[in-house]
C-alpha cells in the first residue's frame, strides 16, 4: 500500500452537542480553525430532514425518494474508473438517469455479469457537486452547524457572483458555480482523487448515510505529493506505479487516516490534501467556505497561481496590449477568481461588516452594545480583512490604474448589499446564540443606517488596497465617535 496511516486515535474528536455560549464557540475557532486542525463532529445531525427522507429503513440511500422528488435535476457524475487530466471524467445526466444506472450496475454486480475479457463489466459512478440548496431552496434538508456557520463565501455568493466575464460583464444565471454547498451520492467503491479544496477553503462533509475512509496530509507535507518541479500532483496515493524518481518525497509522507461513520461530520482545514473512498453506498452533504481565519490561504493560493499563469505566457508580454488583463483572466479561469474579484469581495464584505456592527452597537435592545460577542466578531473580521488588504498592496496588478472604481455609496444602497448584511447578522446571531431585535433587522433591510452618511462623507469609492485600508480606518473611527457618549 502506498500510504501509511493510523486509526481514529490519531484524529481530533469532538462530541459536539448543538449548544454552548460564545466562549465555547471562540474555543472551537481557536482550536480548530485558527490552528488549522481537522476534527470530527458528532451529535449535530439528529434533527436533519435529510437523515430521514434520504435514508431507507435498512439504512441505505433512499434512491426511490431522490428519483421521485429530484429526478429531473441535471447533475455532474464522475466515472471513478476513468481519469481526465487531474480529475475523473465527468458527464452530465439527470438524477433519475444516474439512479437508474446505479441500480443497473448493482444488479449486474450481484449477478456477476462480465465483459468479453472476463472482468465484471462495471463503471463506478459518483454524483458530485450537486448545488442542491440553490436548486431546492424551500426544501430544508439540513441546518448548517454553528461551528461552521461563519461562512463568508456562500453568504457572499447568495447575493453576488464571485467572477464576471471580463469582456461582456454579463451576469449568468446557471446554478453551476453559484455556491459551494453540495450533495454527493455514490455506490461502494466510488472515490475522490487526491486534492486540496478550491480556493484552499475550509470544508465540512456530513455523512447522511454510509461510511467514508479519509486519508489526509498536513500542509507542511504537501510538497511530498508533487513532482520535482512542483507542477504535477499525485492522482491516486494507492497507485502501485508511482515513480520514485518523479515523486521522490512520496514515501516520506505521513497520512492521517479516518473512518467517517454515518451521522458524523468531518472538518477539513485549509491546505490539507486528502483522498476519500466510499466504503459503503453513501450520501453526503458538503460545504466549502472561508472566513477571517483562512483568508491568508486564499491569497497565498492566488499568488502562486498568478505567478504560474504569468510565467506561462511571459513570452508574449511584449506583443500583448493588455498583458496584466490576460494574466487576470487566466487566473480567474484556473482558480475561480482573480485578484480584482477578491478585492471587490473584500470591499463589499468590509461594507457589510461596518453596516452590521454599526446597527448592533446602536441597538437599544442589545444591552451589551459594543461589547457584545457579535460586535467583537465583526471587529475581528474587519481587522483580518485589513491585514490581508495590506498584503495585497505589493501585488503587481495594483501598481497602476486598475481601470475600475467600486462606488461604496451606491453599493451600500444596492438591495444585494442589504441581503448580504441581513444574512451576516443572522449568522452572527445564530453563532453566538443572541436574538437580533426586529428594529435592528429593519434598519439593515431598509438602508436606514448612519454608516451610509459617513461613507458618503468620507469615501467616494475604492480602487486599490490603499483606498480600502483608508476606508476601514476612517469609517471605523467615525462610527466610534458617533457611538461615544456626549
Amino acid at each position: 500500500m502506498a500510504a501509511t496511516g493510523g486509526d481514529r486515535a490519531l484524529f481530533f474528536w469532538l462530541a459536539f452537542q448543538d449548544h454552548g455560549g460564545p466562549e465555547r464557540q471562540q474555543f472551537q475557532q481557536k482550536r480548530y480553525m485558527e490552528k488549522n486542525q481537522p476534527v470530527v463532529l458528532t451529535g449535530l445531525m439528529d434533527d436533519w430532514k435529510a437523515c430521514s427522507d434520504w435514508v431507507d429503513e435498512n439504512g441505505q440511500p433512499n434512491l426511490r425518494f431522490f428519483s421521485t422528488h429530484f429526478g429531473k435535476s441535471k447533475v455532474q457524475v464522475a466515472d471513478c474508473n476513468t481519469r481526465d487530466f487531474t480529475d475523473q471524467m465527468r458527464v452530465e445526466m439527470s438524477v433519475s438517469e444516474f439512479i437508474d444506472q446505479w441500480c443497473k450496475e448493482a444488479v449486474q454486480e450481484e449477478r456477476g455479469v462480465t465483459s468479453n475479457n472476463g472482468d465484471i463489466d462495471k463503471s463506478v459512478l459518483y454524483l458530485k457537486d450537486w448545488h442542491f440548496v440553490k436548486e431546492y431552496p424551500n426544501y430544508a434538508a439540513y441546518s448548517t452547524p454553528h461551528f461552521v456557520r461563519d461562512d463568508w463565501l456562500n453568504l457572499y455568493l447568495d447575493s453576488y457572483r464571485m467572477h464576471r466575464d471580463p469582456d461582456s460583464y454579463q451576469e449568468k444565471d446557471e446554478i453551476s458555480c453559484s455556491d459551494y454547498r453540495f450533495v454527493y451520492m455514490g455506490a461502494k467503491g466510488s472515490w475522490t482523487p487526491l486534492h486540496a479544496d478550491v480556493f484552499r477553503s475550509y470544508s465540512w462533509s456530513a455523512n447522511v448515510c454510509g461510511k467514508k475512509q479519509w486519508f489526509l496530509l498536513p500542509p507542511s507535507q504537501s510538497h511530498l505529493v508533487f513532482d520535482r518541479n512542483m507542477k504535477a500532483c499525485i492522482y491516486n496515493i494507492f497507485d502501485n506505479n508511482i515513480s520514485e524518481n518523479l515523486f521522490p518525497g512520496f514515501k516520506k509522507a505521513t497520512w492521517l487516516e479516518c473512518i467517517q461513520e454515518q451521522n458524523e461530520i468531518i472538518f477539513v482545514p485549509s491546505g490539507w490534501y486528502h483522498q476519500v473512498h466510499n466504503l459503503e453506498d453513501t450520501v453526503s452533504i458538503n460545504h466549502n467556505w472561508f472566513n477571517s481565519y483562512n483568508l491568508c490561504w486564499v491569497l497565498d493560493l492566488m499568488a502562486r497561481d498568478y505567478n504560474e499563469a504569468k510565467e506561462y505566457i511571459e513570452d508574449i508580454r511584449d506583443i500583448c496590449d493588455d498583458f496584466e488583463g490576460l494574466c487576470q483572466r487566466n487566473l480567474a479561469a484556473n482558480t475561480g477568481m482573480n485578484f480584482y474579484d477578491f478585492f471587490i469581495f473584500l470591499a463589499r464584505f468590509t461594507l457589510a461588516n461596518l453596516v452590521v456592527v454599526d446597527n448592533l452597537a446602536r441597538d437599544t435592545e442589545n444591552v451589551a452594545g459594543s461589547l457584545s460577542p457579535m460586535v467583537q466578531q465583526l471587529a475581528h473580521n474587519l481587522a483580518s480583512i485589513k491585514n490581508i488588504v495590506l498584503k495585497m498592496k505589493s501585488l503587481e496588478c495594483f501598481s497602476g490604474d486598475q481601470g475600475f472604481m467600486l462606488d461604496l455609496g451606491e453599493t451600500h444602497k444596492d438591495p444585494k448589499l442589504s441581503k448580504l448584511c441581513y444574512s451576516l447578522v443572522q449568522a452572527c446571531g445564530s453563532i453566538h446564540k443572541q436574538q437580533i431585535s426586529s428594529l435592528c433587522m429593519k434598519t439593515i433591510a431598509t438602508h436606514d443606517s448612519r454608516s451610509l452618511t459617513i461613507i458618503q462623507n468620507f469615501c467616494d469609492g475604492v480602487s486599490s488596497p490603499q483606498d480600502l485600508v483608508k476606508f476601514i480606518d476612517t469609517v471605523s473611527t467615525e462610527l466610534a465617535k458617533s457611538e461615544a457618549p456626549e
